[in-house]
């Protein structure tokens, strides 16, 4: 048998490098995935989106009762105030409120100081209540209805206040802020009171006057969901035995004026 070693020794050493190699290769992935796996995963931070503050804080009513003597007077009004937030936007709110009922009832005292006792009689009395007319939100629009009785008078007499406050801003909202600049509001607005007021009962004819385009005559409104709530006090619009009066002013009337970017955005089409 005709044998040559050296290529023997070639074949065999080809041999060892091919293992060699195949061996190699099949340990690769292993430390690929090795190092795949111990890579850090980032993971992304959470989002937190600020709760509105109205769903933070929640309405009560204050109440007020006090009586006095010589002369006799007795007061029992509502307040609105907000708890649940010391946000000074909640404070600014409740400060108003109260002075708004602080105020009204100095008044009513001065007047029951100077009062002609009648014998017999209960003495002055004052009487607050309120209403949030406006839909649940961050503009509270609210009407104080005041009943106020002066011992010796013929009989008791009524009148409104109204505050409409943006709780986001921290302020109140006034009448021309609801709608474009340089827009005839006042116009629309007693144009329409004044058709609707006509239709009524209450000899309007002859207190016509009390509804005419002027801030002084409008000072008594509300946002409410179905329109814009307008109030003339007792005597402004009709005769005494007629009550006061109210006109809701339907927004699709004031569609035209009113700011798109305001407090009445919510309510346009």
């Amino acid at each position: 048998m005709n044998r040559n070693p050296n290529r023997a020794a070639l074949g065999l050493a080809a041999g060892i490098l091919v293992l060699a190699v195949l061996a190699c290769g099949s340990n690769a992935p292993a430390q690929a995935t090795a190092t795949s796996a111990s890579t850090p995963t980032t993971q992304p931070s959470p989002t937190f989106t600020p709760v509105p503050l109205y769903q933070v804080v929640s309405l009560v009513s204050t109440p007020t009762d006090e009586t006095g003597k010589s002369p006799a007077y007795t007061v029992k009004a509502g307040t609105p105030f907000l708890q649940g937030s010391d946000d000074q936007r909640v404070v600014n709110f409740n400060n108003e409120m109260s002075g708004l009922t602080q105020e009204e009832i100095a008044k009513f005292r001065d007047n029951a100081r100077v009062a002609v006792a009648v014998p017999g009689g209960g003495g002055s009395t004052y009487d607050q209540s309120y209403k949030v007319l406006s839909p649940a939100g961050n503009i509270l629009s609210i009407k104080f209805d005041i009943l106020i009785y002066i011992a010796g008078a013929a009989h008791p007499v009524s009148h409104s206040r109204t505050v409409t406050y943006d709780l986001e801003a921290g302020s109140d909202v006034t009448l021309d802020q609801l709608f474009l600049p340089n827009s005839n509001y006042l116009d629309l607005i007693a144009n329409y009171c004044s058709t609707e007021l006509g239709k009524r009962n209450i000899d309007f004819g002859a207190n016509s006057s009390g509804a005419a385009p002027l801030p002084e005559n409008y000072t008594n409104w509300n946002v409410t969901a179905q329109g814009l709530l307008i109030t003339f006090d007792e005597y402004q619009v009709a005769a005494y035995v007629a009550g006061p009066q109210e006109v809701t002013v339907p927004y699709s009337e004031l569609q035209s004026i009113i700011d798109p970017h305001g407090t009445l955005k919510a309510f346009l089409p």
